[in-house]
C-alpha cells in the first residue's frame, strides 16, 4: 500500500513538475496540463477545496475582477502599466496591440493572461489556476459542479478553438460575462471574465 502511495505521490511531482517547465508555453498557446486525474483522483477533499474556490469568482464579477492577487484590476478600467506595475513585466508579452500578456502560474499563484483595448485598459482576463495542487483549483472544477452550485448559465454552447473544441458556459454578472471554457465536462481549461 505504501509503494503504490509513493507512486502516486511521484507521479503527481512529475506531473507537476512537468506543468512548470511548459508553463508559459501553455498560457499562451493553451496547451491542455496535466489533468489531476492523470495522477490522482481528486479526493472529496479536493472537491470541497474546488468548489471553495468556484465560488470565490461569483461577488468579485459583478465589479469586474477576480479574486485573489489580481482582485485590484478591473475589466474596463484597469491600464496596462497598472497591470505591469503590480505584476511585473509579463512572462510572455503580447505580440499585438489586442494581444495577450501572460503571467504564468508559480509558487502557489494562479496563472493569467490579460487583453487591452487599443487605449490601454483591460478588456479581458483569463484565470488559468495553479499548477501544483491543481484538483484543489481550476483542476477539480466540472460542468456539473457549476450547474449544481450556480444553477442554470446565460448561455452555453460548443466553439471551435483551432483544431479542439470547447464548451463555453456563461453567467452574465452584471455588467460582466464570466465565461467557463471546458475541453471535456470534467476539465475546466480557464476562467474568463469580459464587459457583456
Amino acid at each position: 500500500m505504501k509503494s503504490s502511495v509513493r507512486v502516486r505521490k511521484t507521479l503527481l511531482a512529475l506531473s507537476a513538475a512537468s506543468v512548470v517547465a511548459i508553463g508559459s508555453l501553455g498560457a499562451v498557446t493553451q496547451l491542455p496540463l496535466p489533468s489531476a486525474s492523470a495522477a490522482q483522483a481528486p479526493t472529496s477533499s479536493d472537491s470541497a477545496m474546488a468548489l471553495e474556490k468556484l465560488n470565490e469568482f461569483y461577488k468579485p464579477a459583478l465589479k469586474g475582477s477576480f479574486p485573489g492577487n489580481a482582485s485590484e484590476f478591473v475589466v474596463g478600467k484597469t491600464k496596462r502599466t497598472e497591470v505591469i506595475k503590480r505584476f511585473g513585466a509579463p512572462s510572455v508579452s503580447r505580440t499585438s496591440v489586442t494581444g495577450f500578456d501572460s503571467y504564468t502560474a508559480d509558487m502557489g499563484n494562479p496563472g493569467y493572461s490579460m487583453s487591452y483595448d487599443s487605449a490601454g485598459v483591460l478588456k479581458e482576463i483569463r484565470y488559468f489556476g495553479t499548477n501544483v495542487e491543481r484538483q484543489t483549483n481550476i483542476g477539480g472544477m466540472t460542468a456539473s459542479m457549476l450547474w449544481k452550485n450556480w444553477f442554470k448559465p446565460t448561455s452555453s454552447n460548443t466553439i471551435k478553438v483551432g483544431n479542439a473544441k470547447q464548451i463555453k458556459v456563461v453567467y452574465k454578472r452584471g455588467d460582466y460575462n464570466l465565461e467557463f471554457l471546458f475541453d471535456t465536462p470534467t476539465e475546466l481549461s480557464h476562467i474568463n471574465l469580459v464587459k457583456a
